[in-house]
């Protein structure tokens, strides 16, 4: 060592320079020593634990964090007993040891409030109910700011309390910054505590193109997972002041909506024969709907005749009426709709493209797949049982109907008896064509679409 002293002392600055060499040396093992042992030691016993939190933390970081300030703060206290040094290099290196030291506690606390919300989605039940994630990014500014007011008041060696002070005059410009940050929180409360919204919900909010599960629920953005897969995040503000629907209340019911049309040809109405009805009373679903129909227009028919009016006066049954009959009971025999959810089959308004015919009922099931299968299958049997009842579904010419019905009229070449014929032929041909049974342009259930379900009165 003596010999060290006399070889350096001629050297300008070469005490101080090995002297913060062995400083640094010493906060070098000094971190080596806390990470590699301390850590470990407290890692295992973690991982040996039962307890869940202590695993969090690991998972977070918060120790691995914690760990940078021991170098930190014995720069910061051993640098002034480096004799030799400036000091206003001694001044500069405390000051930066010191705001490394606020930093790396700022980001530790960060983590433990990453690692609370980790705890707090893992044990509690009303964690997508209640999701706390904003209130612990509201207090995540909270610590940053005053993180960078410590650090800054370090660095330029003055007392915090005179930074924030100056706060005051700033705040017109803080609320201008921080504008969009104090409408989420605002938003985020009433949006919790008025629980409008949850993890896991189904929304649809069209003018943000969103449609589909919210997958997280931040102080600034809502993360909704739309059904193709794509993500769309949502100011948590536009939540409060534009509207979005939720289908929680569907997915709670244990129903969902079935609200589709068949699009009947009106031309196919008509009344039926006597023994037209009587061949439908092998129909088990409406045989007695038949029964008690026919006494009921027998004993009308039977005192308006007496009463002296004419027969055309007296009511009959139609195709239309039986057939929705037969719908009527078909859904309440069908296992798979829902029987204590509204049920009923009605007519809309008719239109160019026929008489709406509308089922409208639920399913007992809210699985999208599962609905649409029972759906399929309820229109695919009502669809091939139209004719039974001499009804057609609405359906315009394709292209092949009208090349066919070209291809007869050139066939009948110049003769006009079988040109008129040929005429009347292709003009039935085209009529049939559009009168075909086929599936109508009905309203059809898409992912988004009007279709899926949702809760309301009858029209």
């Amino acid at each position: 060592m003596n010999g060290i002293r006399e070889t350096v002392s001629g050297v300008p600055y070469a005490g101080p320079v090995l002297a913060l060499a062995g400083l640094v040396l010493v906060a070098w093992l000094a971190n080596w020593v806390v990470r590699r042992i301390v850590l470990r030691i407290v890692e295992r016993m973690a991982m040996a634990s039962s307890l869940k939190w202590d695993d969090a933390l690991l998972s977070r970081g918060v120790l691995s964090r914690l760990v940078h300030v021991v170098p930190a703060l014995i720069i910061a206290t051993g640098v002034p007993l480096v004799a030799g040094l400036p000091e206003g290099l001694v001044l500069v290196v405390r000051n930066v040891a010191l705001a490394y030291v606020a930093l790396t506690i700022a980001i530790a606390i960060s983590n433990l409030l990453d690692a609370l919300n980790d705890i707090y989605v893992s044990r509690s039940t009303r964690a997508n109910q209640r999701p706390i994630k904003g209130y612990l990014q509201l207090v995540k500014i909270v610590v940053f700011v005053l993180a960078i007011v410590i650090m800054i008041a370090t660095l330029i060696d003055r007392s915090p309390l005179l930074l924030l002070s100056g706060f005051g005059a700033m705040s017109a410009v803080l609320l201008l910054v921080f504008k969009d940050t104090i409408l989420s929180l605002v938003a985020s409360v009433q949006l919790t505590g008025n629980d409008m919204l949850r993890v896991g919900d189904w929304i649809e909010m069209p003018s943000l193109e969103a449609d589909g599960d919210v997958i997280d629920m931040a102080l600034n953005t809502v993360k909704v997972q739309n059904w193709d897969k794509t993500i769309t995040t949502i100011p948590t503000y536009r939540l409060i002041s534009d509207s979005f629907k939720n289908w929680r209340g569907m997915q709670e019911s244990g129903g969902r909506r079935i609200k589709r049309p068949l699009l009947i040809d009106q031309g196919s109405v008509r009344f039926l024969e006597p023994e037209e009805r009587d061949r439908m009373r092998r129909i088990a679903l409406i045989d007695e709907y038949l029964d008690a129909k026919r006494q009921e227009l027998e004993a009308f028919n039977q005192k308006l005749l007496s009463a002296g009016k004419d027969p055309v006066n007296t009511r009959r049954v139609t195709n239309i009426g039986t057939f929705r009959a037969y719908v009527q009971h078909y859904l309440r025999a069908h296992p798979r709709i829902a029987q204590q959810m509204t049920l009923m089959v009605r007519q809309l308004e008719p239109g160019p493209t026929g008489l709406p015919l509308e089922v409208y009922c639920f399913t007992a099931t809210v699985d999208w797949v599962e609905y649409e299968g029972i759906q399929s299958d309820i229109f695919d049997h009502l669809i091939a049982m139209l004719p039974e009842f001499g009804l057609r579904l609405y359906q315009a010419p394709g292209g092949a109907d009208v090349a066919g019905a070209l291809a007869r009229l050139q066939d009948t070449g110049g003769n006009n008896d079988e040109t008129t014929a040929a005429v009347d032929a292709s003009a039935t041909d085209v009529s049939a064509a559009a009168a075909r049974p086929g599936v109508g342009s009905s309203t059809t259930a898409a992912p988004g679409g009007a279709s899926r379900t949702g809760a309301g009165k009858g029209e």
